[in-house]
């Protein structure tokens, strides 16, 4: 029913607590697939059940989605290095699809402008909320069916370096009329949450918005044109 993807690439050290964060949950997946980016640090070793794609040139944001495609299940969920899911995170996920079926995750950003700064966040990194909740895009780790992963590749990206998370969105949105949501994250269910230590794992020096001075100002471009392309914002 789910296929896992993870993404190696400067924090292997995570990786084993993904899987067994993985294979512990309520609703197991089927399969996890690993894709390694290009990186600094040595590769983690993983058991021959874990299906795993080295590469020898970064990719950025967009391999482990081009990699997800080769998914078999109806559901693909793909998470972040700094990422460890609670327990409950997809059958938290599957209970969201019955009533908001779209494009989930764990932490949403909801659009206040017509730029990524400044904005709101949803879910585990902001503010928590016990219902599904529409926004924008959602980030750290997604939960969809593979047909919407197709959209991605619609059309070329604004830009390869960045932004794969809203262009998902977008992209969803204008090809598929498919909505983006953040899943319950209640206080203090984090079994629940789709990451549960990401401020722990997700904020030393190997952060993307830490490394790359351009970060910030990119994103902003990205959101900046796909709205003038007809990107509609929650909050329309």
């Amino acid at each position: 029913m789910i296929t896992a993807i993870l993404n190696g690439y400067n924090r292997p050290q995570n990786i084993p607590k993904q899987i067994e964060a993985l294979r512990n949950q309520t609703i197991p997946p089927t399969e996890i697939l690993l894709w390694y980016n290009q990186g600094i640090k040595g590769q983690q070793q993983v058991d021959s059940s874990i299906k795993t794609a080295y590469c020898n040139h970064n990719f950025r944001f967009h391999g482990r989605f081009a990699f997800a495609l080769l998914a078999k299940t109806k559901y693909i969920a793909l998470f972040d290095d700094d990422t460890i899911p609670g327990k409950k995170w997809f059958e938290n996920c599957l209970n969201t699809m019955k009533t908001h079926p779209g494009i989930l995750g764990s932490a949403g950003v909801y659009l206040t402008t017509n730029k990524y700064f400044p904005h709101e966040r949803i879910g585990w990194n902001g503010k928590l909320n016990d219902q599904p909740i529409e926004v924008d895009l959602v980030g750290h780790a997604w939960f969809l069916e593979r047909k919407h992963l197709t959209y991605l590749w619609y059309e070329d990206p604004i830009s390869w370096e960045n932004g794969e998370d809203m262009q998902l969105s977008y992209f969803a949105q204008k090809y598929g009329n498919v909505k983006t949501f953040v899943p319950p994250h209640p206080p203090g269910q984090k079994d629940l949450w789709g990451s549960i230590l990401g401020m722990e794992l997700g904020s030393d020096r190997l952060a993307t918005y830490r490394t790359d001075k351009n970060h910030g100002p990119l994103r902003d471009r990205i959101v900046s044109e796909q709205i003038n392309r007809g990107w509609k914002l929650a909050r329309d």
